[in-house]
């Protein structure tokens, strides 16, 4: 039985005020919240555990790498992989980041194609412009449909004999839409073309399993995923592994240094350079271990049934315009009003009432010259989330109507 009134119980932020209102916390997109088992979690690594890892052989130390390693095989086990296919890191834009100059900048060269969606976040955008900057390769950009919705058929048929990789997400953080990243991955692996995943998004609100999908690599995002910030993990192939050269120097990615040659060390040590976020990678455990205590499943069908209450609920506001209508997205909401009002407005005048959203373009900016929007207004759902805060959404939205039309 999923007990959402016992679950808001965990996380101690959602019992405060906001501007003498209860606090609405729809800003999930960005960032979660953080139940108590996690807070616990860094609390006692800081207070009671805390030492430098994998360099020590005095107790601190001994114990602060059992935890720090044991988080990997909870990674893997969260993502149906093996912990010799994790690499941990600070979140999704490290490691995007790490694939295009470990990966691309080894194995592009100019005029090769990588594919992109134009509902990608800046984070599975930027590092590709750089290989485009400095390599010369070339970014295609697929579209998606008037609800929102990326055919896999687009991508499959932006593929010629220049492209060398794939990097599309699998949800959509401003939209919600979900894409079938499996038909991609399948198609793709037949042609020897990597796919990379951004699931930042995705691996919050469904199950996620690799050997399922099928891509080469796919991320997480600690801070999104409920846990704490500089805090998440890149799944790596490991046959894309042996083509990867490291992304930076320093600390456990070496076996040996001398003043003429360096040896690396084996993966997926060999991609984590220097002192990681010890504390913080503990804290993702802990996160991680929640959502699996929770269910993922469950989780799914708790959002699934709050999208549809929310969407019946929006559609009611004829002044509202939802971008994105997918009939399979996730629980995130993204909005204009008509009228003068600014997406900044509508985030204000909703504050003022508790309600916490989040405003401007969301790190996706050519979605919105694709949507022809400036900015959008979001509501992102999470686990916490109730149908009597949809409520309260929608009667704060009614007041901007009242002011702003």
């Amino acid at each position: 039985m999923y007990d959402v009134e016992k679950i808001r119980g965990d996380f101690p932020i959602l019992s405060r005020e906001v501007n003498g209102k209860p606090l609405v916390y729809l800003d999930n997109g960005a960032s979660a919240q953080k139940p108590q088992v996690v807070i616990d979690a860094v609390t006692r690594g800081y207070a009671e555990e805390y030492a430098n890892v994998h360099r020590g052989l005095h107790f601190l130390s001994n114990l602060a790498t059992e935890k720090y390693e044991a988080v990997r095989g909870t990674i893997a086990r969260f993502l149906g992989a093996d912990e010799d296919e994790i690499v941990m890191n600070s979140g999704t834009t490290e490691g995007i980041n790490m694939v295009a100059y470990g990966w691309g900048a080894a194995n592009l060269r100019a005029g090769d194609e990588i594919i992109l969606s134009v509902m990608e976040h800046h984070a599975n955008i930027v590092p590709w412009h750089f290989l485009r900057e400095r390599l010369g390769v070339v970014i295609k950009w697929v579209d998606i449909d008037s609800n929102g919705d990326l055919d896999p058929q687009r991508v499959i048929d932006a593929v010629t004999e220049k492209t060398k990789l794939i990097s599309i997400t699998q949800m959509s953080n401003v939209l919600g839409s979900v894409v079938d990243v499996k038909s991609i991955c399948e198609f793709a692996r037949g042609r020897g073309i990597p796919v990379m995943v951004d699931g930042s998004q995705s691996s919050v609100h469904m199950p996620v399993d690799m050997r399922d999908i099928g891509c080469d690599f796919f991320s997480i995002t600690g801070h999104k995923l409920y846990g704490p910030s500089s805090s998440g993990a890149m799944f790596i192939r490991k046959e894309r592994m042996a083509e990867m050269q490291p992304f930076m120097g320093g600390g456990d990615m070496i076996r040996e240094v001398t003043k003429d040659v360096i040896t690396y060390n084996d993966p997926p040590m060999k991609f984590e350079a220097g002192t990681p976020g010890i504390v913080q990678m503990i804290g993702l455990g802990a996160a991680l271990e929640y959502l699996m205590d929770l269910g993922m499943d469950n989780v799914a069908q708790h959002e699934r049934d709050l999208r549809d209450y929310a969407r019946t609920k929006l559609d009611g506001l004829n002044w509202l315009n939802v971008q994105g209508n997918s009939a399979t997205k996730g629980a995130i909401f993204s909005f204009t009003m008509e009228g003068a009002a600014h997406a900044h407005d509508l985030s204000t005048v909703l504050d003022k009432r508790g309600v916490a959203v989040r405003a401007g373009h969301h790190c996706a900016q050519p979605l919105m010259q694709h949507l022809g929007v400036p900015a959008t207004a979001r509501a992102s759902f999470g686990l916490y989330n109730t149908k009597a805060e949809v409520d309260t959404l929608v009667s704060a939205l009614e007041l901007c109507h009242e002011l702003f039309a």
